[in-house]
């Protein structure tokens, strides 16, 4: 009964081994962990997502496309999308939407050098403060990795299969967290440091139409005049519908006023004979 005792006592001396071995882990972690507080403190200045808008009205589509690509990469950006589109109709003009991204300093210097090409319509300017979210997602992600290092550490010491499994399973997550974590903060980052601007042209219609060719003068006075010679045809048929559909009211009509204007004659050629009678 008394053979398992120096094994008892070989484990315990080990847990209070592991103990003394976490407990100075503990010690020399704590300033580090001090000196990343302070260093990770958030900081007084916002981290804002910059999104402007800008409209304008300019006289040549293609020449102010051209103006602003070489103004965008000038200024370091990148051109995110263009859709440009050309009228059917003559009184309509062309249009044109852009949308690029700024490095966030030279936002305002942008938008002031593209508002030069035209005439103005509209210009909006937001900000979304992103501090909160990235501080919150930066302690997440030290969080997982911290989970990251300790299983690490189990599964070196893990000496079972069953055991080995459970905690590569929960490593296997731990690291999704990590890289969907990373990622969420290499996107707010990267809006942080560059602003989108979404600018939409329309061309200049000119007030005056230019003077038509003598060719298409006269065939549009042709087409209306045979268009009017067409119309009135038609309105003439139509009216002698109308008079066969009425003609029998018009001859009963026509009868009785015949028959009063007879009756009428008579009466008064009568009366002079009557006269030269007496």
């Amino acid at each position: 009964m008394s053979a398992p005792l120096p094994q008892e006592a070989a484990e315990s001396s080990a847990d209070v081994g592991g103990g003394s071995n976490m407990a100075l882990d503990t010690a020399k972690t704590a300033p580090i962990q001090g000196r990343a507080a302070k260093a990770q403190a958030p900081v007084s200045r916002s981290q804002l997502v910059k999104k402007a808008e800008l409209a304008l009205r300019v006289n040549s589509i293609d020449k102010s496309i051209r103006t602003v690509s070489q103004l965008i990469q000038k200024q370091q950006g990148d051109l995110l999308s263009l859709e440009s589109n050309k009228p059917y109709q003559q009184n309509s003009g062309q249009t044109a939407t852009m949308q690029m991204r700024v490095p966030q300093a030279k936002l305002e210097s942008s938008l002031d050098s593209i508002a030069q090409l035209g005439t103005v319509e509209r210009r909006t300017l937001t900000a979304e403060d992103v501090s909160n979210q990235l501080v919150d997602n930066a302690a997440r992600l030290r969080n997982f990795r911290k989970q990251e290092s300790t299983l690490l550490k189990i599964m070196e010491r893990a000496g079972s299969i069953p055991n080995v499994l459970q905690v590569s399973n929960e490593l296997s997550q731990v690291r999704q967290s990590i890289e969907q974590l990373d990622a969420q903060l290499k996107s707010l980052r990267n809006q942080v440091a560059y602003s989108t601007i979404t600018l939409s042209l329309e061309e200049a219609i000119a007030t005056t139409l230019p003077e038509r060719a003598l060719g298409l003068q006269v065939q549009e006075s042709w087409n209306q005049a045979t268009y009017s010679v067409g119309a009135l045809t038609t309105n003439l048929l139509k009216l002698g519908i109308w008079l066969i559909a009425y003609s029998p009211y018009l001859l009963l009509l026509t009868g009785a006023a015949w028959f009063g204007y007879t009756r009428f004659h008579q009466r008064h050629s009568q009366l002079p004979e009557t006269r030269n009678s007496d």
